[in-house]
């Protein structure tokens, strides 16, 4: 048995996405992981404290430990929060349209 196991770092830009695939000491936490990846080195954005980080779509703390074939997601704060976006368009007066076209008459 290998003292090894395989995972993936993905982080992904509104232009550029990066997947990185590495073999990590087996009891590597999330934290480790990211660090060994060399992601934080060419994303120096990425912030250990404030950043929210994630396993296969579920929030992960970074003391968690891994397993094989987990991936590692960074998630970047959201511009603009969706509840407010909607609140200001109510206010405006502007309806989002559903559907592809006009209701027929």
């Amino acid at each position: 048995m290998t003292d090894k196991i395989n995972i993936e770092v993905v982080y992904a830009l509104p232009h550029e996405q990066t997947l990185l695939k590495l073999a990590v000491p087996q009891g590597s936490t999330v934290g480790q992981g990211l660090e060994l990846s060399g992601i934080l080195e060419k994303y120096p954005e990425i912030d250990l404290v404030k950043g929210k980080f994630g396993i296969f779509g579920k929030l992960s703390k970074l003391d968690v430990a891994l397993r094989d074939t987990d991936r590692i997601e960074i998630y970047r704060p959201l511009l603009a929060d969706p509840k407010e976006v909607r609140k200001r368009r109510a206010e405006e007066g502007k309806v989002m349209k559903k559907g592809g076209g006009d209701a027929p008459a």
